[in-house]
């Protein structure tokens, strides 16, 4: 993706903590007909080191883990909070009128060669830490033995495990990095102004980033 420096994120511990928090992925790969996209819950295991894999599963019904062409590298695709930005909340735009409207956004792209498997318990290991990540949020709390064994069983023969293997992990945080101070300063007013969660999201990443 088309990157400035001034937006580049390169931590690796930062860009992992955005595929945990926003871990449904874009998954695209490439196929004999053309582009594959799916949207695809995956969760990020942190071996081996630096970058880690990325795990989840695609229905059997699903042709993306048949059709993907080995020799090219599938993208998985974590989009964070985004916005759009008016040049009203800039004190540029009343100073000299020179302003534009963009828009922010906090993205992360993981590329690596796709694998699948089949193996019923590999699949049921993924299943398992997939529902404990998201289940943690509740009081009540789901667990995949709280379901018959057997219907888990039957549930499992539906479903391929992929992983992807992480070769390339690249961060884009667009968060007006490129704008003065006191514009920076405007456009997490207006957001926090605005009110709704993501607004009030997209602040707190301009404010901690523009530090």
């Amino acid at each position: 993706m088309y990157n400035p420096p001034h937006f580049q994120e390169e931590r690796i511990e930062v860009l992992h903590q955005l595929i945990r928090d926003h871990s449904l992925a874009a998954l695209i790969t490439l196929g004999p007909e053309g582009l594959i996209a799916n949207h695809v819950p995956l969760i990020l295991d942190p071996a081996p080191a630096p970058l880690g894999t990325l795990r989840g599963h695609l229905s059997r019904a699903n042709p993306q883990w048949r059709d993907s062409l080995p020799h090219v590298p599938a993208l998985a695709i974590f989009q964070g909070p985004s916005a759009y930005i008016t040049p009203s909340w800039y004190p540029t735009a009343e100073e000299t009128g020179k302003v534009v409207p963009t828009y922010n956004y906090v993205v992360v792209h993981a590329q690596g060669t796709l694998k699948t498997y089949e193996d019923p318990q590999l699949l049921l290991r993924n299943v398992r830490a997939l529902t404990e990540l998201h289940e943690a949020a509740f009081a009540r709390r789901w667990s995949v033995d709280d379901a018959p064994a057997d219907f888990i069983a039957a549930q499992l023969k539906g479903i391929i495990g992929i992983e992807i293997p992480i070769a390339r992990l690249e961060g884009k945080w667009k968060v007006s990095q490129n704008r003065i101070p006191a514009d920076r300063e405007g456009v997490v007013d207006g957001l926090r102004e605005l009110g709704d969660p993501v607004s009030v999201a997209m602040a707190d990443w301009v404010s901690e980033k523009n530090q």
